[in-house]
């Protein structure tokens, strides 16, 4: 992909959102003369190895006017307060199955926590879920939410998916809500950057989806074996050529389809920097070839922390788009210290529409360093279209977490810096041998959470809390 300059490719972004850029080289270099302060954190939870993406678990909306309803049945008990999806909780990606037993043939271990950030520095017993399911710990702070084992394979709710071997949940590197209208979906690369990827539809039991519109796919798309051209009924070839051909490491939801379905349709970033789009009636699509988003590919951190696998962070804008965009994803390029600006259309024909790739424009600033995760600074909670972890609100700014110095970003949309602020543990900056690896805010606003890792001498991997600005 072409380089475009940092001026250009702000009114580039400009441009399609619908914002005015006044003098953004002095904004620039004023919020490069500023000082980094600190911001002081603690840990919420320690033991839990390769911490990656992290999410509060919000709330799902039960609205009549939303494309399809939670089911409430299903959903209640887990949402009270204390349950898995306690709305305050947190969702956190780890490459352990904390004693669960793994699944046969289908990839690495890793899970999702669900933990209670209220009380004290929580250390994760690494045996916990030996006895399987959504087993709990330390009075019920600390909950299995899904892992690579056979108690949430896709076949126990569907067993005549083309990926009913599969788990949900398999070295996670993404999680987007879909608070609107649906489920949890996690992005996995089970086989490493370089093998197939798989993504999933949980329900709250950390299953696959039961009860899904298309039992070719069940909750989990895999690969090609759930593309349209192999699931849709009546046959359909794929509006654009794609597949999950390389670890899922990023993915963000992207609301209801063009189609007019109302049916939930999520992005996935693979590790090559394609995009695919996901249906949950009809199927996978492409969306951008491969090299649309900088490929991290084989790509990994400097020693000692180079068994971290590199990520993508996600976030999704729906609002002040200009004809022909529709929507917009950030995705973050860490090892290019930028972060692409993919402009979406709407491409096909009824009743086939999906989403396109429009055009491409990258933030510059020499405030990242590494990034490897994105969240909003206000979160969509309210829209029953695009309600989620992963959804910016109208007009919010975007955090950044800089793997490279342990610094948080707050940016504009037009890519210009409002603050940085250096992370500290009782005012000293983290050790050399820890990272931070992703971030998530919380609602209401308020605070901020990070997952880290480290050397394996020092700390496995955590959740650090801290105050937003």
């Amino acid at each position: 992909m072409r380089q475009i300059s940092r001026h250009i490719a702000l009114s580039i972004v400009a441009l399609a959102a619908g914002i005015a850029v006044v003098d953004g080289d002095a904004a620039w270099r004023a919020a490069r003369a500023q000082p980094i302060a600190d911001l002081d954190a603690h840990f919420i939870a320690t033991n839990i190895p390769g911490a990656s993406a992290i999410s509060q678990v919000g709330t799902f909306r039960n609205d009549p006017a939303a494309c399809a309803r939670p089911i409430p049945t299903l959903f209640e008990p887990y949402t009270r307060t204390r349950a898995v999806l306690d709305p305050n909780r947190i969702l956190v990606g780890s490459w352990s199955n904390f004693g669960a037993e793994l699944a046969d043939g289908v990839g690495e271990v890793g899970s999702f926590l669900s933990i209670d950030p209220s009380g004290r520095h929580l250390s994760v017993p690494p045996h916990f879920a030996q006895s399987g399911g959504q087993a709990s710990a330390l009075g019920g702070d600390v909950q299995m939410f899904s892992a690579n084992s056979p108690d949430f394979l896709n076949g126990l709710n569907n067993p005549g998916a083309n990926t009913k071997q599969y788990t949900g949940v398999s070295n996670p590197l993404g999680l987007s809500n879909n608070n609107a209208f649906g489920r949890l979906w996690p992005a996995n690369a089970p086989f490493g950057d370089t093998g197939v990827g798989s993504s999933s539809i949980l329900d709250p039991t950390g299953l696959p989806l039961k009860g899904a519109p298309n039992n070719l796919i069940g909750g989990v798309y895999v690969d090609s074996l759930t593309n349209r051209d192999v699931v849709a009924t009546p046959k359909q070839s794929q509006v654009i050529k794609g597949s999950l051909h390389k670890g899922a490491v990023g993915t963000a939801f992207l609301g209801p389809s063009p189609d007019g379905t109302c049916k939930a349709v999520f992005a996935v970033v693979t590790a090559d920097g394609a995009i695919v789009q996901e249906h949950t009636v009809k199927g996978l699509d492409g969306l951008a070839h491969a090299g649309t988003v900088r490929p991290i590919l084989g790509r990994r951190w400097d020693p000692p922390l180079d068994d971290v696998e590199p990520r993508f962070g996600v976030i999704m804008n729906p609002y002040n788009t200009k004809a022909p965009v529709v929507q917009q994803l950030f995705v973050s390029e860490p090892f290019h210290n930028t972060i692409a600006v993919i402009n979406l259309v709407v491409f096909g024909t009824a009743p086939n529409q999906v989403f396109g790739l429009g055009s491409v424009s990258r933030i510059s600033s020499d405030k990242l360093n590494l990034p490897v995760d994105l969240t909003p600074v206000k979160r969509e909670v309210d829209d029953v279209k695009w309600a989620s972890n992963t959804t910016l609100e109208e007009g919010s700014d975007f955090y950044v977490a800089n793997r490279g110095d342990n610094t948080i970003v707050r940016m504009h949309q037009d890519g210009s810096v409002v603050a940085v602020r250096r992370v500290t543990i009782d005012g000293d900056p983290l050790s050399d041998d820890m990272s931070l690896n992703g971030i998530a805010s919380s609602t209401p606003e308020g605070t901020i959470y990070v997952t880290v890792t480290g050397h394996p001498s020092q700390i496995l991997g955590g959740v650090l809390a801290m105050p937003a600005f």
